[in-house]
């Protein structure tokens, strides 16, 4: 085994940004690519400001600060992308053309690159020049009108299916499948992941169903949106929350037989209009007991249950502990890398560091010479040391 992760060998160049480039580039770097991420010389201002060490999202990966409103900084970027295999960005289409790094000036000087890009909008079409965050490229997408409860507005989710789902994590499938053809055929090429389209894409099931007619368009009414008693969250008496999710009848009746009703004789949530009553009955037996007590019961069996946990309570579930599926980096607790690989398992991922801060060690590690990084302190292109 390697410890390196199945991505080494692999060099990447980012141009930082906010949302789904940074997670990709995480995610590539998690698995063993060498990721350079090449940063503003002056901080932008954009995302929510945190120390490095809290962007865990930048981890993995050393920085590079580069003045690219100069020829010399462009120039420099290009002599970074000419040793690299693949290159992520995530900015409005037209904004690396207007640099002087777009697709056509990199694969000038590496045919084989594979240049990823993720946007809202994606490259083209009417709406490709707006701006625009998760929650409006999730409504354009479907995914936002079916997230929520009967009756109410739709539910605004955390930036998951849109930034990092159908943004990141997209992305960073495209870049790997590019890299594999570029493999065979020695030719790099573009990939154009958008956002709203990776969020469509999330809804494959849902389009299906709909088209089966096994979807009903009103949200909170349907099997897996809330609408059905038997998968959705109910309320404890010590005001925490658990999930159950029996679907399949057998494990439906072992959760029912758990908590102290017969199968035989409770409502058939085959026939919707009991729906309302099988809600009623569970709402009041999990209101019996704490969140805990119900843990002891359920937990571990076919019941289809898990106790709501909080970000600080799931990384310290025996299950998660078990698994190691948290790390401590630099004091804070995040997500290990995932997925995992028998032969060639990730290493752990460095801390994020201070934009800028690696400039001098990468530019000579990637074989710029020292009289030209002199230079470049010179000019201002660079931060000195």
């Amino acid at each position: 085994m390697t410890g390196a992760g199945p991505l080494a060998g692999l060099r990447v160049i980012e141009f930082a940004g906010i949302g789904p480039a940074p997670m990709c580039a995480m995610l590539l770097a998690d698995l063993g690519a060498e990721v350079i991420s090449v940063d503003r010389l002056e901080p932008s201002g954009n995302g929510i400001p945190r120390a490095p060490r809290f962007d865990v999202t930048r981890r993995g990966r050393r920085s590079v600060a580069l003045d690219l409103k100069r020829p010399g900084g462009i120039a420099c970027a290009l002599d970074l992308i000419a040793q690299a295999d693949a290159l992520v960005e995530g900015f409005r289409p037209g904004t690396m053309e207007r640099l002087g790094l777009g697709p056509d000036a990199c694969h000038a000087v590496n045919p084989r690159l594979v240049y990823g890009r993720v946007t809202g909008w994606g490259q083209d079409g009417p709406l490709a020049g707006a701006a625009g965050h998760d929650l409006n490229y999730i409504a354009l997408s479907g995914a936002l009108a079916a997230i929520g409860r009967v009756g109410q507005p739709p539910t605004v989710p955390l930036n998951l299916v849109g930034d990092y789902g159908g943004g990141g994590l997209l992305l960073a499938f495209g870049i790997v499948c590019a890299l594999l053809e570029a493999r065979r055929s020695g030719r790099g090429q573009v990939v154009d992941a958008a956002m709203a389209e990776g969020a469509g894409t999330l809804m494959a099931s849902a389009f299906g169903l709909a088209a089966a007619g096994l979807h009903r368009p009103e949200r909170g009414t349907n099997l897996l949106d809330s609408g059905a008693p038997h998968y959705d969250v109910y309320r404890c008496a010590d005001g925490q929350w658990v999930a159950v999710a029996p679907i399949e009848r057998k494990f439906r009746d072992d959760l029912l037989t758990r908590i102290g009703f017969d199968p035989t004789t409770f409502p058939d949530v085959a026939d919707r209009a009991r729906w309302p009553r099988v809600r009623e009955l569970l709402t009041a037996r999990f209101a019996e007991r704490s969140r805990a007590e119900w843990c002891a019961l359920l937990e571990g069996t076919d019941a289809c249950f898990a106790p709501v946990l909080s970000v600080a309570e799931a990384a310290d579930h025996p299950h998660a502990r078990a698994r190691a599926a948290h790390l401590v980096i630099d004091g804070v607790v995040q997500p290990a890398p995932a997925p995992r690989f028998s032969r060639t398992p990730a290493a752990m991922p460095q801390p994020a560091e201070p934009p800028g801060a690696g400039t001098h060690a990468v530019l000579a590690a990637w074989g710029i010479a020292g009289e030209r990084i002199e230079h470049l302190e010179r000019q201002g292109i660079i931060r000195p040391l």
